[in-house]
């Protein structure tokens, strides 16, 4: 990895090289000039009153400094990072309700654009939420789905609705712990209110309230977005599609749709094929219309229908630069409000559609579920109006990889063992035997203050051929797709002995792209199947997982890597810690977490190291139960592996009249 690289993309690398030599100023520029501040970096700042900002700093600020009102740099740098977690709960939780009101619309006529896609789906959430869904309209069910998960944000007494998805042993710790979440408003609020000035000064507590604040958001708000989306738009299943700069049209309008909420993205998606508007785009001198996606947008439209992707959240000053984009609408969340001025040196017409984000310089067009379709046709127009205005300004690029991206944790199901013999037994298998090591969830933003996208490369590499199964999503998903690591191919060129027998034998990639940031989700409950299936952990923690954030940046990081530390999985973030000024605030979040929960947050800024300490982790998770030491090219008995056309043929002989799901 060349570190004086701003990008690990070399197609990145080129338009910044194009950049810097036509005086364009980008996120890499900006990263090498403004120099973060070492005091708050590290957790020593404290803000939350006019009588600072206090600087808790000195040789022995441990144990000495003290800010105004008294507070120790434990407390104030506990503090800051549970305002980070409400900040990042916050963050998806409130794309979840949107989500959940739209559902509620939707069966209740409210919003025409929408239906229900997935009914299977419908019908396994209301499953889990104890709703009677045989026999009676579609509709129906979903109301009461609907309203049962919007309970979850106000609720203030009880547990959220979720819980009971967990496994048993991993919610006994949390009750052990009093960390099971009642609301997410509720959680969210509370932890407010602990940070305000004279209130909770005891690190060990508020932290303990940054675990239940997070969980709020991994088993209430992420995965209530994740089944709403999946109920609306359909469960995804494998496709195959293509990522990077070189997915732009010279001679098509290119629409790139970018952010987080995929409301609008999905009636783009339906309505950019009208014949009306491709006649409208070769009325202008298009060829045709090019819908493209950027950052957890381009994952939730990827991941569904196989809509290419410019890549994560560093892509898209760079994007604009190639001078091909047309339009590129946002929403919210990782938005760079530097996209605005830039454009104005291109032709781009950035559009701000979220009632909560607007950007000066920008055009703001407001979604309406009410009216989807018509706000759609409207954007599809200005993007092919503005084809015209396109100059022969920027760095065009045409490398592009593809991408094979689609595997909810349904389909993960089901192709171990097809639709009537689904289950997770043979990727348990697989691990006891040692044919896979252990399993990395490599997620998080990418950076522009590293080499951007390339701590994730070097970490997908070095783990797959360490044998180690990767499940990957948001901005980490879309640096593994970029580089072109999402493919079959992959396994065989790059992992190792055991993990590519099991790739080639079931037919996947060595990483599996498992959708937006909000999807980590997906990964918990593939985890808790784990636990269910039997023969690894009866709970989350002890598992060999862990969760690795290479260049996180964002505050929503930080409450996903809260939640699964919460959940026993023990996490790795890349880059330093913001609470690296509190050694006592350093231990809670390692050895504390790790001796109630089997989870735990660490802080690394070397790669190698990152590697060294994942690696250690799942052989000592190993270890404790009690299963094969991991030998490469050495496995111990386990069931045969079958491959898909083996496992097709059974079906066909069982049910020889049934599809696959």
């Amino acid at each position: 990895m060349d570190k004086a690289a701003k990008s690990a993309n070399k197609e990145a690398e080129q338009i910044i090289d194009w950049g810097k030599a036509h005086g364009i100023e980008t996120c890499f520029d900006r990263a090498e000039k403004i120099k973060p501040c070492p005091i708050g970096a590290s957790g020593a700042c404290c803000k939350v009153c006019h009588m600072g900002p206090c600087r808790l700093v000195g040789k022995n600020a441990e144990e000495e400094a003290r800010g105004v009102c008294g507070a120790t740099l434990p407390t104030v740098a506990a503090r800051n990072f549970l305002r980070m977690i409400a900040a990042g709960t916050a963050a998806h939780s409130d794309h979840a309700r949107g989500m959940a009101f739209t559902l509620l619309a939707v069966a209740t006529g409210q919003a025409k654009d929408f239906k229900i896609t997935d009914v299977r789906k419908l019908y396994r959430v209301a499953g889990y939420l104890n709703i009677e869904f045989e026999g009676r309209e579609v509709n129906a069910v979903a109301k009461d789905v609907a309203e049962k998960l919007i309970e979850d944000f106000g609720r203030q007494r009880g547990e959220i609705n979720y819980l009971k998805r967990a496994p048993k042993k991993t919610q006994e710790r949390w009750r052990k712990w009093g960390i099971i979440p009642r609301g997410i408003d509720r959680e969210v609020c509370e932890t407010m209110h602990r940070t305000h000035i004279g209130v909770d000064h005891d690190p060990d507590h508020l932290l303990t309230q940054g675990l239940r604040t997070a969980l709020a958001d991994g088993w209430a708000g992420s995965m209530i977005s994740t089944d709403v989306t999946d109920i609306l738009f359909g469960t995804p299943q494998p496709v195959k599609a293509e990522a990077s700069f070189g997915i732009f049209k010279k001679d098509e309008v290119n629409l790139v749709v970018h952010g987080h909420e995929p409301l609008l993205a999905e009636t783009i998606v339906d309505v950019v094929s009208e014949p009306e508007m491709t006649a409208y785009a070769k009325s202008k001198g298009a060829k045709g219309i090019n819908l493209a996606g950027m950052c957890c947008t381009a994952n939730e439209v990827l991941m569904r229908h196989g809509i290419p992707t410019a890549g994560g959240f560093t892509n898209q000053e760079l994007g604009i630069m190639t001078g091909l984009i047309d339009a590129l609408t946002v929403d919210v969340q990782c938005i760079m409000p530097a996209i605005a001025d830039l454009s104005k040196k291109f032709h781009t017409k950035v559009i701000t559609t979220s009632e909560k984000a607007k950007i000066q310089g920008a055009m703001h067009i407001e979604f309406d579920e009410h009216r989807a379709k018509e706000i759609a046709r409207e954007i599809i127009k200005i993007a092919i109006d503005n084809f015209q205005n396109r100059k022969a300004y920027g760095e065009h690029i045409t490398e592009k990889f593809p991408v094979i991206a689609g595997f909810s944790h349904e389909y993960i199901e089901y192709m171990q063992g097809g639709k009537w013999r689904a289950s997770f037994r043979p990727l348990n298998d697989a691990i006891i035997a040692g044919r896979i090591r252990g399993v990395v969830g490599l997620a998080g933003c990418d950076n522009p203050r590293v080499p951007s996208t390339g701590l994730h490369r070097f970490l997908a590499t070095e783990l797959i051929k360490h044998d180690v199964l990767i499940v990957s999503t948001g901005c980490g998903a879309a640096a593994c797709g970029t580089a072109g690591y999402l493919t079959p191919e992959m396994a065989l060129e790059n992992a190792g002995p055991g993990l590519r027998e099991v790739c080639e034998a079931i037919g996947i990639p060595p990483i599996l792209h498992l959708g937006a940031c909000v999807d980590n989700s997906r990964i918990l409950t593939i985890a808790s199947a784990m636990a269910e299936e039997g023969g690894l952990s009866d709970e989350i923690g002890g598992m060999p997982a862990v969760g690795i954030a290479p260049e996180w940046m964002s505050e929503k990081a930080i409450a996903i890597g809260c939640y699964f530390a919460a959940s026993g999985v023990p996490v790795i973030f890349g880059g330093e810690s913001p609470v690296e000024a509190s050694k006592e605030v350093t231990r809670i979040l390692t050895e504390v977490w790790f001796e109630r929960f089997k989870g735990a947050l660490h802080f690394e800024p070397d790669p190698e190291k990152i590697l060294e300490m994942a690696l250690d982790y799942i052989d000592k998770a190993r270890e404790a139960l009690k299963l094969k030491k991991y030998e490469p090219g050495k496995f111990g008995a386990e069931r045969v592996l079958m491959d898909m056309a083996a496992r097709r043929e059974i079906e066909r002989a069982a049910k020889p009249h049934i599809g696959i799901y």
